[in-house]
C-alpha cells in the first residue's frame, strides 16, 4: 500500500448541518483513516500483512497514526515531515449511514526522494494499491506484478506509467474528472506495457489502464478492460444492517487489489471487492468490520 493517512474524528448527527447551523455530534472516536490507511488494513486482513508507505508529520498524530495501524496488523514504514502536520479531518455519519467529510490540512504523500522507504522492496510485492505519491513513487511502485491506483493519486497518473487498474466510484465527480485527466481509457495492461518496454519510457504518449473499474454502490459497478470488453458485477449483500459507509470504497480497491495480486480472475476479483465493501458498510467507522482471510475461508 503506497498511500495518504489521515488523523479522523469520527462522529454522528442527525443529518448534516446546513449554513449557518449548529447540531450536535454523538459518539465521537478517533482512528488513523484516509485511502491509504483503510486499505491497508483491508489489506492485511486478507493477506495477513501489508506494507503502507506513507508520510506523516512528526507530530502527535502521526506517531498515534502508526501505533494504531500496527495494532490493526500493518506494517508501516514513514517518510517523516518535520515542518508540516499530519493532516487531520472531521467525519460526520448522518441518519442514513452515509458520510461526509471535511480535511483540514494538505495532504502528506510519499516520494521517490524519501529514501529511507525502502522503495526496492515494493519489487517483491504481487500487489500495490496506490492512492497518494509522486510520479517517481508509482514508478517505484510499478515494479510490483499487479498495480492497482485511485484517480485521487492524481499529481503521478497519466504520465507514462501503466496500471494494471484504476478504481473509482461513479458517483465522484472529483475522481470522474480526476481519472479522465489522467488519461483513464483502458487500452493496454501493465503487463504489456511492461512486456513491449513502454513502462514509463513512451516519450510524451500516455501509458493505458489495463481495467477501469467504475463502482456504483448499491447497485454494483461497470469495468472496461485493455481489449475494450466492458461488463457488470453485481453488488454483494450486506451481510447485517448498513452502518457507516466510511471506508467502503477504499476496502473494496484493497479487496480488488488483493485478488488480481493473488492470481484470481476478473470476475472473482471484482467479486471479492464487493464484498469487502459491503462487510465494511456494516461496521461503525473503517475497522469495525472488515473481510478477513477466514471469512474468505469459509465461503
Amino acid at each position: 500500500m503506497v498511500g495518504h493517512v489521515e488523523w479522523v474524528t469520527f462522529a454522528k448527527v442527525a443529518r448534516v448541518p446546513r449554513a449557518g447551523e449548529i447540531v450536535h455530534a454523538e459518539e465521537p472516536f478517533e482512528e488513523p483513516a484516509g485511502g491509504g490507511a483503510v486499505a491497508a488494513v483491508q489489506l492485511a486482513r486478507l493477506a495477513g500483512t501489508c506494507t503502507l508507505v506513507t508520510a506523516l508529520g512528526e507530530d502527535e498524530h502521526g506517531r498515534k497514526a502508526v501505533a494504531r495501524l500496527e495494532e490493526l496488523g500493518v506494517e508501516v514504514k514513514a517518510a517523516w515531515r518535520r515542518t508540516e502536520p499530519t493532516r487531520t479531518a472531521v467525519t460526520l455519519l448522518d441518519g442514513d449511514g452515509e458520510r461526509t467529510i471535511v480535511t483540514l490540512g494538505p495532504r502528506l504523500e510519499p516520494t521517490g526522494a524519501d529514501k529511507e522507504l525502502e522503495w526496492a522492496e515494493l519489487a517483491k510485492m504481487d500487489g500495490v494499491y496506490f492512492t497518494a505519491g509522486d510520479l517517481e513513487a508509482l514508478k517505484e511502485a510499478r515494479a510490483a506484478k499487479i498495480l492497482v491506483a485511485s484517480p485521487r493519486a492524481i499529481d503521478a497518473l497519466g504520465k507514462g506509467v501503466a496500471l494494471d487498474g484504476l478504481v473509482l466510484s461513479e458517483d465522484d465527480a472529483l475522481e470522474r474528472a480526476e481519472a479522465a485527466e489522467a488519461g483513464a481509457e483502458a487500452k493496454t495492461t501493465g503487463a504489456e506495457a511492461k512486456t513491449t518496454g513502454a513502462r514509463a519510457k513512451t516519450a510524451g504518449a500516455r501509458a493505458r489502464t489495463g481495467l477501469v473499474v467504475r463502482t456504483e454502490g448499491a447497485k454494483g459497478g461497470v469495468y472496461e478492460t485493455g481489449t475494450g470488453e466492458t461488463g457488470r458485477w453485481r453488488p454483494a449483500q450486506v451481510p447485517g444492517e448498513a452502518v457507516d459507509s466510511y471506508g467502503c470504497g477504499d476496502s473494496f480497491a484493497a479487496g480488488l487489489t488483493y485478488g488480481l495480486g493473488a492470481g484470481m480472475a476478473r470476475r472473482a476479483a471484482l467479486e471479492l471487492a464487493a464484498r469487502c465493501g459491503a462487510v465494511c458498510l456494516t461496521g461503525r467507522g473503517p475497522y469495525e468490520a472488515q473481510l478477513s482471510a477466514a471469512d474468505i475461508a469459509d465461503a
